[in-house]
């Protein structure tokens, strides 16, 4: 994952590391009894932990480095029990320490360590077991030692020539990462008494490298080139785009995305910079906890000397990543809740960041990937967006009124880049209305456009758009009547405020925007009447009889194009 991207995925150390207990998982379940195993069922014993059994069998010449058909010796299982005392045995009938499983090829020294098994370990160190031998995916002892917490294992290894920075050959993660991620803070610390870089970052993947390779078919030289055009400019963005890159994150940043709250103080506290950003997209400690709604974690940084303006390749800023995981879209399957479970609410994190001087009129660049669950059913483009127009966007007065109180600036709209829509695009210039086209980067949504929900005519959005309790009718009402938002408003589309509250069948809204002199009569660039937008005008999204009649007495024009009838 990316530094600022959202956690969706299990911690990447139970990837990083399947393989030592896939193994132990298939042998307890194709491991036989004693009794059915044939004449020399040396492992089995071990696996059983009975000493008695193991000695007996290896006195009547049981083979020492008998394994099980994934590999599994009785050195390994001894190793995983943590019996020192079968471990010294079997090395004296001449176990074989450098036995490794057919998968992940696993020693009994990863065994020992992964389980935290110190007395294990330095019995096989003692025998000649290599404590820098690395599995298939290029896991360390000490990193298999880090995820299970032992601090008399990790000491052990270290004393005996373990290498602190050594990097798994899958994402070029070190021992002090995962400890970070696991919250393994007596490790932390250990680690970085003993000399371990918490400046090293993992691996860095160039997303948009592989789209342009998928999508052109080009060959690898060609693969740093960015493909036809400039996105967002001549052409959409890919998703890949969007994403960037992939990895690159820093101790600290595994801290930050786990939620590993004492793991991440024993960081800071041990010297590491709260501030460095990843090499990946940029993103900085507090803004990765921010993301994944770790608010606590986000707030000691922010006592440590957080900068809140540090934002990430797309712009995103911890004001803005603060409302948007609050108010993320509502998704039919589990999703994160971190946010939900900390001492400070999202508007005490907002406080604590204006207070520190964070910027409440930053805008992000492009669409904010990590919004949509790995796709979007918004049909909003939030590029240009700044924290006041997201808290718009949720209909949240009470975040809206915040910023305003620290200098936000209301009539900051988002920016047209050329849509993903296609060269029909009517922003881009096919308008049916004869307008000139709106230039990239010149204005598009206001705030008022996305406190009135705006995307309900072009698809799902009303699946997932998550708004205040409250509805949006109040948002709307305090940016016209209180900052005096401009009700006739028209985004690059040529949609008017009307139009979107028609697109959702908000009666009230309408009636409130008439009140306030909006023109219900205005047509948007793909020709579409406020009656247009209410009439079914996609598939699965049904007409809204009660806001038609109201528009057509007031003088809107029903072409009856409903799509969905």
């Amino acid at each position: 994952m990316r530094a600022g991207g959202r956690d969706h995925l299990s911690s990447p150390w139970s990837q990083l590391l399947w393989v030592a207990t896939l193994v132990v998982a298939i042998a307890g379940l194709q491991g036989p009894t004693l009794a059915t195993n044939g004449p020399d069922p040396l492992w089995a014993a071990a696996k059983a932990k009975d000493a008695a059994a193991v000695k007996a069998l290896l006195k009547n010449g049981a083979d020492v480095n008998a394994a099980q058909g994934d590999g599994m010796t009785a050195l390994h299982w001894a190793a995983t029990n943590g019996d020192a005392a079968l471990t010294q045995m079997l090395l004296s009938a001449g176990a074989n320490i450098r036995a490794t499983t057919r998968l992940g090829g696993i020693t009994s020294l990863h065994m020992a360590s992964q389980g935290g098994h110190a007395a294990v370990v330095a019995a096989l160190i003692a025998a000649g077991a290599d404590t820098n031998g690395v599995t298939s995916t290029g896991a360390t002892s000490l990193m298999l030692a880090a995820r299970s917490g032992s601090t008399d294992t990790v000491t052990r290894l270290i004393e005996t020539g373990a290498d602190l920075n050594a990097k798994e050959k899958g994402f070029g993660q070190t021992a002090l990462m995962v400890a970070a991620g696991l919250d393994r803070a007596d490790v932390v610390r250990l680690l970085m008494q003993r000399g371990a870089d918490w400046k090293v970052a993992s691996s860095v993947a160039d997303l948009k490298s592989l789209t342009v390779t998928i999508d052109d078919g080009t060959g690898r030289p060609q693969q740093q080139q960015p493909g036809g055009g400039v996105a967002g400019v001549t052409r959409g963005y890919r998703y890949n785009e969007l994403i960037g890159t992939q990895g690159g994150l820093t101790a600290l940043h595994f801290a930050s995305r786990q939620g590993s709250v004492t793991a991440g103080r024993a960081l800071v506290e041990g010297g590491a910079d709260v501030n460095l950003v990843s090499p990946g997209d940029q993103a900085s400690p507090l803004l990765t906890a921010l993301v994944n709604g770790h608010f606590d974690l986000a707030a000691y940084y922010i006592e440590q000397g957080a900068d809140p303006n540090l934002i990430n390749d797309a712009g995103v800023s911890p004001l803005y990543a603060v409302l948007n995981v609050h108010w993320a879209p509502i998704a039919a399957y589990p999703q994160p809740r971190s946010h939900l479970q900390q001492s400070h609410g999202y508007l005490d994190l907002l406080k604590l960041l204006l207070d520190k001087g964070a910027d409440p009129n930053a805008r992000v660049r492009r669409k904010v990937w990590f919004s949509g669950y790995n796709f979007d059913q918004s049909g909003v483009d939030e590029a240009g967006a700044t924290p006041f127009w997201r808290a718009a966007y949720a209909a949240d007065v009470a975040a809206m009124k915040l910023l305003i109180s620290y200098g936000a600036d209301p009539a900051v709209p988002t920016m047209r880049l050329f849509s993903r829509r296609g060269p029909e695009d009517p922003a881009a210039g096919a308008d049916k209305t004869g307008r000139s086209p709106i230039p990239v980067g010149g204005p598009n949504a206001s705030a008022l456009h996305a406190a009135a929900g705006p995307g309900y005519a072009q698809g799902f959005a009303g699946n997932s758009h998550h708004v205040a309790p409250s509805g949006m009718l109040p948002a709307v009402k305090y940016l016209v009547e209180e900052l005096g938002a401009d009700v006739n408003a028209v985004d690059a589309d040529g949609n008017t405020i009307v139009h979107h509250a028609a697109a959702r069948g908000d009666t009230e809204m309408v009636r409130f925007l008439v009140s306030k002199g909006a023109d219900v009569k205005k047509v948007n660039r793909a020709g579409q009447t406020t009656i247009d937008v209410a009439n079914g005008p996609v598939q699965r999204t049904q007409p809204y009889p009660e806001t038609i009649a109201l528009l057509a007495s007031l003088g809107a024009v029903n072409n009856n194009k409903c799509v969905s009838c």
